[in-house]
């Protein structure tokens, strides 16, 4: 099955999507009736929008053209499209209009209550004004939405987009995206009914259909735009009026293309087999297929891998809860499509890949002031005979010296805190948002075999973290332990690890071994060695100094076993900085050492002088910045990154 479409290669953009963009509140209750959920997890939704977002993540280069709200749902869109790659310069704010939602309910694996929030939102206020022909001719392909031709003005915005793609050598692409209630044809309540017959919409779509290259839909949205029952009848009075290749969306079965003459049967067109696995629910898989498709169409190759993509991408995303977030990179696609697992939300490998392989913020370097300590600061404030407030107090004063370290030396993108929530909420909330690099720890201070601050039900709390905060554990771990202790402390970590898959939280693990065991060389690397056996493979790793010969050893085991591994940061446990210094020395050669989270060897004397009375709140930051920027310097010098 040929692929004939000639594209504009010398173009910046593979695609621009056109059409909805909004946010979808998606029931983590899965089960329940609409009225009966608690709880919502928040996504990127619309169909442009998914497909926007897919495309780009399986590597095209795509564009997003609408509108969102000048609000906070309006910039978390904005954000999430540039997060994966996708051009967002033709994505305006709107003043007047607010963000479209959409709440959605799973009920089964069929059945998903849907209620639109779309009266008069941003993306339906798409306007000529809006359509830049040197945009539109920057780009090989041009896809859009039957729900932007459901309203005369966005059908006028659409039509303009069309006429200069038309004009300038950009294929175009319908996704015909039938919604009853977005033409005004169901009751606001039912979101969830896929097709009402109705002759106005037929005849409305029918004089657009001519202008498309590709025009794609399930067999009820050929019925609609062909205006009867019978779909062969509906695809022959399609291609009366297009020459564009048609794609038939076939579910579970798979689909079919068509690139001349409609045949007897649907089945003469060659089906192309979907992929067999558990459903969890079927919304989202349109826009999944669309993406997978396109990710081939737009490299020139055949058919019947463009089929194979389209199918899979949708086949992955009815086993996952949401659509955009459960998109797929090429390098999970490449695993489904070698493995084909029947139960893919069961399959450990298939899982992590979908973890770490989707784009994240880079830290190429990180310097981390850790000030996660309870113990010790607890200590200094009833030394001094003073209420624990002071240490939230301290905190907040400690996030506001990294703020000036930042800013005077420019480590946007390199800095980030360790800190608590008992003692540093507050320093916490601080630091949200800034993008730094936050780590919280949920290991009990000193406890041995490991134990969970807030309790074995540790998954629970994480529910609570924002999304950008790293799970900080420290474990007294050593592989020659009691096989007792060690059992226990193995227990914990994986139900910690297993926990932060769902949370969806990156996770550091702080590995000392106990000071009291015998000490060999190899120790710290064994005990990697052990977890990752257990199938644990955290982002980050905090490990005391090793020797240089040490590290090369280190970076071929994670490399090994993790390469997705976001890689190592150095712990200081109050050493002094010349020692720090050896250590940063040591892992010059290294290729995971990413730079340090320390802490008592920066803040705790000047802490102690603040407690004390010795220093004021403008001393202790001036002494704990002095600090830092010092670590920071030795760092670099001995590690090489010197400018």
């Amino acid at each position: 099955m040929g692929n004939l479409t000639k594209f504009a290669n010398d173009r910046p953009l593979d695609l621009i999507c056109l059409g909805r963009l909004l946010v979808d509140l998606y029931a983590t209750n899965i089960g329940a009736r609409l009225e009966d959920v608690s709880h919502f997890a928040k996504y990127l939704g619309g169909s442009s929008g998914n497909v926007a977002f897919g495309t780009a993540r399986l590597g095209l280069k795509s564009a997003m053209l609408s509108r969102v709200g000048n609000d906070q749902m309006g910039q978390f869109l904005i954000e999430t499209l540039a997060a994966e790659g996708c051009d967002v310069s033709q994505l305006k704010r709107d003043p007047e209009h607010l963000t479209g939602l959409v709440l959605l309910g799973i009920k089964d694996r069929e059945s998903f209550p849907l209620l639109f929030y779309r009266d008069h939102c941003a993306d339906m206020a798409l306007s000529v004004d809006d359509i830049d022909q040197s945009f539109i001719a920057s780009s090989k392909a041009l896809a859009i939405t039957g729900t932007h031709f459901s309203q005369p003005g966005v059908h006028a915005a659409a039509s303009l987009a069309l006429d200069f793609a038309r004009r300038n050598n950009v294929r175009t692409v319908l996704d015909i995206d039938y919604r009853p209630v977005l033409w005004g044809l169901a009751e606001k309540r039912d979101g969830e009914t896929r097709f009402i017959a109705d002759s106005s919409v037929t005849q409305h779509l029918q004089t657009i259909l001519p202008q498309f290259d590709l025009i794609v839909g399930t067999e009820e949205e050929f019925r609609i735009a062909g205006g009867m029952d019978d779909l062969i009848a509906c695809l022959r009075v399609v291609r009366r009026l297009s020459d564009a290749t048609l794609v038939v969306k076939l579910g579970a079965l798979g689909c079919v293309v068509i690139d001349g003459a409609i045949p007897a049967q649907i089945e003469d067109a060659g089906v192309q087999r979907g992929v067999q696995v558990e459903v969890l629910n079927v919304l989202g898989a349109g826009d999944a297929f669309l993406s997978g498709f396109l990710s081939g169409w737009l490299r020139g190759e055949d058919y019947t891998s463009c089929c194979r993509y389209a199918n899979a991408c949708g086949a992955l995303v009815v086993s996952r809860h949401g659509c955009a977030p459960a998109m797929p990179t090429p390098a999970e696609l490449s695993y489904f499509l070698e493995t084909q697992p029947v139960r893919p939300a069961e399959d450990k490998c298939l899982n992590h890949l979908h973890r770490v392989t989707v784009p994240r913020p880079q830290w190429d370097e990180l310097l981390v002031l850790a000030f996660d300590h309870r113990v010790q600061l607890l200590e200094l404030a009833r030394q001094n005979s003073l209420p624990e407030s002071h240490i939230g107090k301290l905190k907040q004063l400690l996030v506001e010296a990294v703020a000036e370290v930042e800013r005077e030396y420019g480590l946007a993108g390199k800095v980030g805190i360790l800190a608590d929530d008992l003692y540093g909420q507050d320093a916490l909330n601080d630091a949200t948002g800034r993008g730094w690099w936050i780590g919280r720890p949920v290991e009990l201070p000193l406890s041995n075999p490991l134990q969970f601050e807030w309790g074995r039900s540790i998954g629970s709390h994480l529910l609570s973290w924002p999304k950008e905060h790293v799970i900080k554990c420290l474990v007294q771990y050593h592989p020659d332990d009691t096989l007792k202790n060690r059992l226990e402390q193995e227990a914990q970590l994986l139900a910690l690890y297993q926990a932060a898959q769902v949370s969806g939280h990156e996770l550091l693990l702080e590995v000392i071994p106990p000071k009291k065991m015998q000490q060999w060389p190899d120790t710290v690397y064994r005990a990697l060695q052990r977890l990752y056996d257990l199938g644990i493979a955290p982002e980050w790793w905090k490990l005391e100094q090793v020797s240089a010969p040490m590290w090369q050893q280190i970076d071929a085991l994670i490399h090994a076993r993790d390469p997705y591994c976001r890689g190592v940061v150095l712990l200081g446990l109050n050493a002094p900085a010349e020692s720090l210094r050896e250590g940063f020395r040591a892992a010059r050669a290294s290729k995971t050492c990413r730079g340090f989270t320390v802490g008592r060897t920066i803040f705790y004397e000047p802490s102690r002088k603040w407690f004390q009375g010795e220093l004021d709140d403008e001393g202790v930051k001036r002494e704990v910045a002095a600090n830092f920027v010092e670590l920071i310097q030795a760092w670099r010098e001995e590690s090489g990154r010197a400018a």
